[in-house]
């Protein structure tokens, strides 16, 4: 029997892989989020260049500009996770994001035609494209991470969530005050998603084996690893594996953790879309003429990314805590701190700004958290399947952020009412604290038997034995009732 090596090579083609994940969601992010500054932009009389057009849009135009995204993004969660084990990560990513780069290149040539609906066909197109993306990176992870150093490398390549949405407020600000325009911010979009394509085509590979640049201490090193954690013998393909539908559905521990993403959905919206409606309203705070304030949240984000990512590889590696306590440990952190923050900030009027920024940065700095807390957890269940677990959940996540500004605006009537935004704050505190408590409750963080390859082939076997013993019984039955009838 071959020795398994302890460790693996310190730099190596894993590093590799996962630095292309970090920048494939810096760039969709990019494109995704600089919709919230593009539009401010657009409907600015006095900008830059002259020459650049602006749109007379009311609020209800914007506001379904912004979140038509979410229309198409839903709708192609499962669909990412069949095409990713169907043709693999490589091709489906590819797909993904050239998509979205190239749909972001037709916003300044269809917009001033169609105007802020054409933008919306637009914004729905891009988000159906980027609804491949999540599932394909959790399956990609889960074929590439030694099972040691799977927080560690799975969090670094989500990180790029935190970096994407800080660089999207920030360079879109930078090219909308420019002689460039609003415009730039798509050209930038489109470039920076097809850059991001020639690396990954080059050097992406959906498999260790597959890759033309690894070494063959790296890949003994992961494949040996993933098959004492219980994963495919012989190098067997995930897509090669049928997937068990109704083990999946019926996973207890998997619904905790589709709770839990879909109340952290819920506070991570509230955070990040409706404050600063809140501070503008009560606070007298125009936050999004400000590039700071905009900015400051998901600079706090990005880096408690990094301290939670430190915090957790210390704990694992020294043996402090198993994979189940940090990710518990973090993810109420990440949950609950926010919800008690959320409550304060409900309190606070127009004497105090400065600790209202203050608070609403460190609220969505510590959020970051969730993505170590949970969102790695569908690794954890099943590696075989984590792109169709990815796809339930971010399905089911994803529908939330449509939801929200529909509450805020049947609550909200007068947006200078201090009260009304207060009931808004406390039941997102309320579905903030419940969510983990489920997530605490049920979660786990081992695989799941139904990770097993031969997890069908093993249940059908059962199946045929429990039929051939109830076969048997009744042929014994008959024989001894003939008995009886003869004696």
């Amino acid at each position: 029997n071959a020795i398994v090596p302890l460790l693996g090579p310190t730099l190596g083609q894993r590093h590799v892989q996962t630095v292309l994940l970090f920048f494939s969601i810096v760039v969709n992010y990019i494109a995704k989020f600089n919709a919230s500054v593009a539009v401010v932009a657009m409907t600015n009389a006095n900008n830059t260049n002259p020459n650049v057009p602006t749109y007379d849009w009311n609020e209800m135009e914007r506001s379904y500009i912004l979140s038509s995204f979410f229309w198409g993004y839903i709708l192609t969660q499962f669909l990412g996770g069949w095409l990713c084990r169907r043709f693999g990560a490589r091709r489906t990513m590819s797909i993904s994001t050239l998509g979205s780069a190239m749909l972001a290149l037709l916003v300044p040539f269809f917009v001033p035609w169609g105007g802020w609906q054409a933008y919306c066909v637009i914004r729905v197109c891009m988000g159906a494209f980027q609804g491949l993306l999540f599932p394909c990176i959790h399956a990609h992870l889960a074929n590439w991470c030694p099972p040691k150093e799977r927080n560690r490398l799975g969090a670094l390549a989500n990180t790029g969530i935190d970096c994407g949405t800080l660089l999207a407020m920030f360079i879109s600000g930078l090219l909308a005050a420019s002689n460039v325009g609003w415009p730039g911010i798509f050209y930038i979009s489109c470039g920076v998603g097809i850059l991001w394509c020639v690396f990954w085509m080059l050097f992406g590979a959906d498999t260790p084996r597959q890759s033309k640049f690894i070494s063959p201490e790296e890949l003994e090193y992961i494949e040996s690893s993933q098959n004492d954690n219980n994963k495919l013998q012989d190098a067997k393909e995930t897509r090669q594996i049928p997937v068990p539908w109704k083990a999946i559905v019926s996973s207890v521990p998997l619904w905790a953790l589709f709770v839990v993403r879909c109340t952290q959905s819920w506070g991570n919206s509230t955070l990040q879309a409706e404050i600063p409606a809140y501070m503008n309203g009560v606070l007298l705070m125009d936050m999004k003429s400000n590039a700071l304030y905009s900015a400051l949240p998901y600079l706090c984000s990005w880096i408690m990314a990094f301290v939670y990512l430190i915090a957790s590889d210390i704990l694992l590696t020294r043996g402090i805590l198993s994979i189940t306590g940090v990710r518990k440990i973090i993810n109420s952190i990440a949950s609950w701190m926010p919800a008690i923050f959320l409550i304060g900030l409900s309190f606070l009027d127009s004497s105090q700004k400065t600790f209202a920024i203050v608070l609403m940065s460190v609220s969505v700095g510590i959020n970051a958290g969730s993505t170590i807390g949970s969102a790695l957890n569908t690794i954890d269940l099943s590696p075989n399947h984590a792109g169709i677990l990815m796809g339930i959940v971010n399905t089911g996540a994803n529908i939330i952020p449509i939801l929200t500004p529909l509450l805020v605006g049947l609550i909200v009537k007068n947006e200078h009412d201090n009260s009304e935004w207060q009931v808004v704050f406390i039941i997102s505190a309320v579905i903030f604290f419940a969510g983990n408590l489920v997530y605490i409750i049920f979660g786990q963080m081992v695989n799941q038997p139904w990770n097993a390859a031969d997890f069908l082939d093993s249940q059908q076997v059962s199946n045929l034995q429990e039929k051939g013993k109830v076969v048997e019984a009744l042929t014994d039955g008959k024989q001894a009732d003939q008995e009886d009838i003869k004696s």
